[in-house]
């Protein structure tokens, strides 16, 4: 079903928006709409000089059974609790610059995947101990003569199966064995209907019976949609229009959250309609823009959301594309 994006009332904000320095003290924002309504929580996450710790930041986040998040950055993938302290930390050449990743408890323990885009590769490592069990290169079985391989978006399929996408290069997607084992691939690069321009965030879609590849094609024309795949690589439909550049997906039960680079996260619901739109910013120098400090953060407006995640309790935590490293949990208002 397709769905161009349109005007809709954003709720309340209960307080202005107020830059985020260290050591000061901030108030929460309110923001979004209806039962898709969160408050910001001011300094979670920040060391305790009130500076965040992770580094630039290019990437993804997910949250295991026990509640914690781990989100990537070009450090490598830190863990926190849901308090925001840091519980472990994954360091080095190994796990920099992971571009995207999902979790999967699985019955030897949960695991992160991770979707390389600098290294080239995919990835899969044990979430607590952070042993590496598979690496995804370029799979030269496909018989595909590619002169780059920039992975940018990684999910699995019930069966194991594993799904890579080259977003920032061939926009062909891979499907691999639970081993590593390539099996098949389908798109490629363009703005026709099957072909995708930038497919930069990939998810399982668990809203559907059986489920379905849901893919953020970043840069096609009409900038900015969401499409079904099934899991064989066959295309089913245009989801949603008109999102300006999505650049990944999270669902918990009918809802799905997607960040869009401009620097805003909007929800959907099952019938893919936007129920409500956070952290939205209008300021042109801002949005979209890598390169914010930490002192020109501004509380409840993002500048370029990249990754997202939802707790067992709603709540969302939200990762901005940024130079000093911006982690940010929106707690879901009851």
């Amino acid at each position: 079903m397709k769905k161009c994006l349109r005007s809709i009332a954003v709720a309340v904000v209960c307080c202005l928006a107020v830059p985020v320095m260290a050591g000061e003290k901030v108030e929460p924002v309110r923001m979004g709409s209806g039962i898709m309504t969160f408050d910001t929580v001011p300094g979670w996450g920040f060391d305790e000089q009130g500076r965040s710790v992770l580094g630039p930041t290019h990437g993804g986040v997910v949250v295991d059974k026990e509640g914690n998040i781990y989100t990537s950055a070009k450090l490598g993938v830190f863990v926190f609790s849901p308090d925001g302290k840091v519980v472990r930390r994954f360091l080095g050449d190994e796990y920099s610059n992971i571009h995207d990743i999902e979790i999967r408890d699985e019955p030897e323990g949960e695991f992160i995947y991770g979707a390389r885009n600098v290294a080239g590769e995919g990835i899969k490592f044990h979430a607590e101990t952070g042993d590496i069990v598979l690496k995804l290169p370029f799979p030269k079985e496909s018989g595909l003569n590619l002169k780059k391989f920039a992975p940018t978006a990684i999910t699995v399929a019930p069966n194991g199966d594993i799904i890579l996408s080259d977003g920032y290069a061939s926009n062909y997607i891979f499907k691999f064995d639970k081993d590593g084992k390539y099996k098949s691939h389908f798109g490629k690069k363009g703005n026709g209907l099957k072909e995708f321009n930038t497919a930069h965030g990939m998810t399982l879609d668990t809203r559907y019976n059986p489920p379905r590849l849901l893919i953020c094609d970043r840069n096609h024309q009409p900038k900015g949609r969401l499409v079904h795949y099934d899991l064989d690589g066959n295309y089913i439909e245009e989801v949603i229009t008109g999102l300006g550049m999505p650049t990944s997906v999270a669902i918990q039960g009918d809802y799905v959250s997607v960040p869009d680079l401009h620097g805003r996260l909007v929800i959907l619901d099952k019938t893919n309609t936007i129920v409500a739109v956070l952290g939205n910013n209008e300021d042109p120098k801002t949005h979209r823009n890598f390169n914010v400090p930490q002192d020109q953060w501004r509380e409840g407006i993002f500048s370029g959301t990249h990754g997202s995640y939802w707790d067992k309790e709603g709540n969302l935590y939200v990762q901005d594309w940024n130079v000093s490293g911006r982690l940010m949990k929106l707690v879901r208002v009851k």
